[in-house]
């Protein structure tokens, strides 16, 4: 009897099937029982724990041609990894195929353009790495393990965003495998209706092979580092008040955490509910500290700042932020911070459930906000002068409830403050209003792009707009 491999859409296909499958790509495959299947199919959130039929590790875009054209052959539920920082799980499926773009590591640098190629499964650490030797950058993401992929495609925030915009505002072409299997290239020239969508819209139009971004003068050494503070209301106010006139060089944000019991770390403040603030300042490096001065002068508990390299910068956050831990979010945009907020914020998240979980307070404006609204897909980014992100982590999946419960609470108690659409990276399981929500005044031109660029929703593990006619 021939053995089939299935999906919980319907398709099936024989071992025969996806022998001549897996002979016919230059990448590899991966089957259930394979040493590194385990490994492949791991995502950062340890919530998520699923078993996709086949995995297949394409090395180019010919490739990821042919797996495209194989799932739609078979009808098989297709998902997409790139960094596997999809805290939602979108980037891997149970039953169905997962293209594991974790091959197409190729950067490109040309620095007299100031301009750089990076394949889809590059991430933030290695491009910050390659553009870094030359002192160029983009908006990028916080943990240098996130991919490029999904972080752009989302819209991208990165301690740069108030100097550089988002992420998609540095991007500019991208070469994109449509859901018909036909590879196109994207930009402002070409097929520009689909690299308007591509530029916050997610994983909806395609899976892109290669990202094309602008770059811009950062660095190598920026003024950077970290601050903490007791968990005061009045120091998340003074930092509000400062940032709220702050130059664009001036980046990073204030978070709710746990202080950490590490060396660094004052002993009668390790495992204390804390204020921290992660400072980025891209202007010259010996003028950080005056930059800085109304935030340095509100006497720390822990001071780490100082001339460093932006890659280190890029690397604050990951001893706090461990793989593998079970992980629940929320985000909200809030066109202001009053004094309320703050206070019903520091209230209710004091203490933390959890010592691993983050509560970032982001301030935007800058150039986040002169790039016109209908210039990218995301439709929350004109009003949205706060993000407020919910990173709930923890260890023990016994707690899942209780933990996605005191997550909810946080986020429920700041919708006095907040805006309809937010950040679709952080959404986790809010429905399709919310989406719509997001997208805002875009919506229906979003719906007519994937109508015409993936018209039966062969991409929908994401957070997905149907095309006209697909319940």
């Amino acid at each position: 009897m021939v053995q089939t491999l299935t999906n919980n859409v319907g398709g099936s296909v024989s071992d025969e099937e996806v022998r001549r499958f897996a002979e016919g790509l230059r990448g590899r495959t991966l089957s259930p029982g394979d040493p590194e299947y385990d490994e492949a199919r791991s995502l950062f959130n340890g919530m998520i724990d699923r078993r996709p039929g086949l995995i297949a590790q394409p090395v180019d875009t010919a490739d990821v041609q042919r797996c495209v054209k194989f799932a739609r052959e078979h009808d098989l539920l297709v998902s997409i990894k790139g960094g596997g920082h999809s805290v939602q799980g979108y980037s891997v499926c149970e039953g169905g195929l997962m293209i594991d773009l974790v091959a197409l590591k190729s950067i490109e640098v040309d620095p007299r353009a100031r301009t750089a190629k990076a394949g889809g499964g590059v991430n933030w650490g290695e491009f910050d790495a390659a553009t870094q030797e030359h002192g160029l950058a983009i908006p990028g993401g916080r943990m240098p393990t996130t991919g490029i992929a999904g972080l752009t495609l989302g819209s991208g925030s990165g301690w740069l965003e108030r100097k550089l915009g988002y992420t998609v505002d540095s991007m500019i072409g991208a070469e994109v495998v449509l859901a018909s299997g036909e590879a196109v290239y994207a930009s402002e020239n070409e097929n520009p209706d689909l690299f308007w969508a591509l530029r916050g819209g997610g994983g909806n139009f395609g899976i892109v092979t290669r990202f094309e971004y602008r770059l811009h003068p950062i660095g190598p050494i920026v003024f950077g580092g970290m601050l903490g503070f007791p968990r005061d209301p009045a120091i998340l106010r003074a930092y509000r008040d400062f940032m709220e006139t702050a130059p664009d060089d001036v980046g990073g944000a204030a978070a709710l955490i746990t202080a950490p019991p590490a060396p660094f770390v004052p002993e009668a403040v390790r495992g204390m509910p804390v204020m921290g603030v992660v400072v980025c300042y891209t202007g010259k490096p010996e003028d950080g500290e005056r930059a800085m001065k109304p935030i340095l002068d509100l006497n720390p508990v822990l001071r780490m700042v100082g001339p460093m390299p932006y890659v280190a910068v890029q690397q604050l956050l990951v001893d706090a932020n461990p793989p593998g831990m079970q992980g629940y979010w929320k985000a909200e945009m809030c066109p202001t911070l009053p004094d309320e907020a703050i206070g019903v914020l520091i209230e209710k998240a004091t203490p933390p459930l959890s010592p691993l979980t983050t509560i970032i307070v982001q301030p935007l404006g800058g150039q986040v906000h002169r790039v016109p609204d209908d210039a990218t897909a995301m439709g929350w980014r004109a009003s949205a002068r706060w993000a407020v992100h919910i990173l709930g982590a923890w260890e023990d999946p016994a707690q899942n409830d209780a933990q996605i419960a005191w997550v909810r609470s946080i986020d429920e108690a700041m919708q006095p403050w907040a805006q309809k659409g937010t950040y679709l990276n952080y959404l986790m399981d809010e429905g399709e209003q919310r989406v719509r929500d997001s997208f805002g005044p875009h919506f229906d031109r979003m719906v007519a792009l994937k109508t015409k660029y993936d018209p039966t929703n062969f991409f929908r593990l994401n957070q997905n707009i149907k095309p006209n006619g697909v319940a």
